[in-house]
């Protein structure tokens, strides 16, 4: 899609688009009131401006609907139903947790369990090139954080993710 078309797509189609890219409610009427944009530059400006500007219930919101990293069944079940798009975008992003170890895997899923008991929600990393190994690392040095500490970190994460998917969607 080019920036043209995503510019005048009709706000149903452009709502459902814009949450390819993140599932704030929030950050979408956001964004959808702010097209059109001139650039792709002024697209990521505003995305960006307006995620960093929403509550942490935008934020967590968002978070319920990624899948948990290295879950393979979380993230078939998550996107049962859902846009093509999204559902091949999150498994690409999670495509080295496919080829790891038995025990990685355990890892991660025990961290995971601690990580949302602890904060109260799944653990947000944003997984594009990076191994399994390397995002156990990462889940495993932030459990000790405070949680105003990590829920700045999540949101940061949140917003790679989002600025991911947005140039996706600029490329296909």
């Amino acid at each position: 899609m080019t920036l043209d078309e995503l510019n005048n797509l009709p706000k149903p189609a452009l709502i459902e688009t814009l949450r390819q890219c993140c599932w704030s409610t929030a950050w979408v009427e956001a964004m959808a009131d702010r097209l059109p944009v001139p650039d792709k530059e002024t697209l990521f400006e505003q995305a960006a401006s307006i995620w960093y500007n929403l509550s942490e219930h935008d934020w967590r919101e968002a978070f319920t609907h990624h899948p948990k990293i290295g879950d393979i069944n979380s993230l078939k079940e998550k996107f049962a139903g859902t846009s093509t798009s999204t559902s091949a975008w999150a498994a690409g992003e999670q495509a080295a947790v496919q080829h790891s170890s038995q025990v990685v895997l355990e890892a991660l899923a025990e961290g995971n369990t601690r990580y949302e008991e602890k904060f109260g929600y799944i653990f947000i990393v944003c997984a594009t090139g990076k191994s399994a190994e390397e995002m156990l690392a990462l889940l495993q040095a932030r459990l000790p954080n405070q949680p105003d500490e990590e829920m700045k970190i999540a949101m940061g994460e949140q917003a790679k993710i989002t600025h991911i998917r947005l140039e996706k969607l600029l490329a296909t």
